[in-house]
């Protein structure tokens, strides 16, 4: 199914509704990308089945209840195919954002996953799914880091987001969750098993990927979502570590090695994918294979993006390419909007040419990018006839709507996550007035804050200070205590 062009005038549509969202201007993404103002979206049983403008919605639907979206903006939900839930999250702007390359995985994020038991990951994904909806982001594509499903699952069933959600999956010696090939695969069996392949929740193949997994494992991996229907997500290549990795091994760089044991196609979503040369872009091109597009987490590591990047290009020339945050270590956001500045951004520096690309190229990677990639494209990523209700409304009376212009550029450019108001997914309304409605925000805030130091010591680390910190709130009298200082020249890297 893709979205709905036609006429929704002349579409077949109930005599009841559950849901009018009106007033607003609504951006469709369809397949025309019709805006539509002062438009209205009807929504029964969780689905879309009439956008027009208000009047005539109203006139079809008479005594509905309505959304009020009256000087506001209404977009799709936005995607985020690329995000680490679990492990990272307790530890938010803890790791120092200048440690050499690898640190921030093997000394941080490795650690932390590791020390984390059940609990701890339940609330890290809550957090996490909590904070995407806050920023629009409706569905959220899980980079397959997750220890403990269970209670990942239950706090996106909680929440009220959708998700595609995997554990853990490599078999090299050493590591957090690490067993031999066939137990990996019977894990990845059992999150399929667990959780549907075309639901609210939805169990995914995944594995860590770079060089950390065997041939046997990348093509059980491949042939298990093959045979299950499912969608499988793996890292490649944010640095040149794993061509020159798969040079090494195999004598041919990665994609070139991944196409040879036949694991490409539509059912792979790749994260990262920045340090392709010409045959591997190619690779992905003809074989339908999807790439998940994480930019800040490139720059935050000094990783080469703007030197190598072809993710601009690849999407003008159709690949799905969604957009991710990735994870605190690399990112500590979760706005796409935000990914998708930023993605305009480096596309348009890259090659030193500010025509080739705009603020609709990265809201299309936001929504029907970010769909496709994550093999969604039939349920989310537009508002049309047919397609789930994952919609956003943005209050335009925020300073950055002020005034209004072009709604595209003002939200990729002006607004970003900053200015959502209410949230819905598949019709259920899970923000409302800038606040999650599934979960008590303050409770989360202080169980965060709680688990976040037991999590830092079980994983042996602590948060580093380059420069002293007195702590006023330990002081009864006088001066406040000195809790923590550091050399003149001392480094974070320390």
């Amino acid at each position: 199914m893709t979205a709905a062009s036609e006429n929704p005038a002349a579409a077949t549509v109930p005599s009841v509704v559950d849901l009018l969202v009106t007033g607003g201007d609504v951006l469709t993404m369809d397949d025309t990308r019709r805006i539509i103002l002062d438009g209205a979206i009807a929504i029964r049983d969780g689905i879309v089945v009439a956008v027009d403008t208000t009047s005539a919605l109203r006139a079809r639907f008479p005594g509905a209840a309505e959304l009020d979206a009256t000087d506001c903006v209404v977009t799709p939900g936005f995607v985020n195919t690329h995000q680490h839930i679990t492990g990272d999250p307790l530890a938010r702007s803890c790791a120092p954002d200048d440690l050499p390359p690898g640190a921030s995985i093997f000394q941080w994020a490795v650690p932390l996953n590791d020390a984390h038991g059940p609990d701890d990951d339940g609330l890290a994904a809550t957090l996490t799914l909590v904070d995407s909806l806050l920023n629009g982001v409706t569905t959220v594509i899980e980079a397959g880091t997750i220890g403990h499903l269970a209670p990942a699952a239950a706090a996106a069933q909680t929440v009220g987001i959708r998700a595609g959600l995997g554990v853990w999956g490599w078999d090299i010696e050493f590591g957090p969750f690490t067993a031999p090939t066939a137990e990996t695969l019977a894990r990845q069996a059992a999150t399929l098993d667990m959780l549907p392949t075309c639901g609210l929740v939805e169990g995914w193949v995944s594995l860590v990927g770079h060089d950390l997994a065997s041939d046997e494992l990348l093509v059980g991996a491949a042939e298990l979502a093959r045979q299950r229907g499912a969608q499988m997500t793996m890292h490649i290549s944010p640095t040149s570590n794993d061509a020159e990795a798969y040079v090494k091994r195999s004598g041919v760089r990665p994609l070139v090695h991944f196409d040879r044991l036949g694991i490409l196609g539509p059912h792979l979503l790749l994260a990262h994918a920045v340090w392709l040369d010409d045959t591997e872009v190619d690779l992905v091109t003809t074989s339908g294979t999807s790439i998940a597009y994480c930019p800040w987490a490139y720059l935050h590591h000094g990783q080469g993006v703007s030197k190598m990047s072809s993710h601009m290009r690849m999407h003008r020339s159709g690949v799905h390419i969604g957009l991710g945050c990735d994870a605190p270590n690399a990112n500590d956001g979760v706005d796409i909007l935000d990914a998708a500045r930023l993605a305009v951004g480096i596309g348009k520096d890259a090659p030193i040419d500010p025509t080739c690309c705009s603020a609709y190229d990265g809201l299309e990677m936001a929504t029907i990018g970010g769909a496709a990639a994550a093999g969604m494209s039939d349920r989310i990523g537009a508002l049309a006839v047919g397609m789930s209700a994952d919609l956003v409304v943005h209050d335009a009376t925020a300073p950055q709507w002020r005034p209004r212009g072009n709604p595209v550029q003002q939200l990729i450019w002006a607004a970003q996550g900053r200015t959502v108001r209410d949230v819905l997914v598949a019709g259920r309304q899970v923000v409302r007035n800038g606040r999650c409605t599934t979960v008590d925000e303050v409770d989360l805030r202080r169980r965060a804050m709680d688990h976040q130091s037991g999590v830092l010591s079980r994983a042996g680390l602590t948060i580093p200070q380059r420069w002293p910190v007195i702590d006023g709130r330990a002081a009864s009298l006088g001066d406040g205590v000195l809790l923590a200082s550091a050399p003149a020249q001392a480094s974070a890297h320390a």
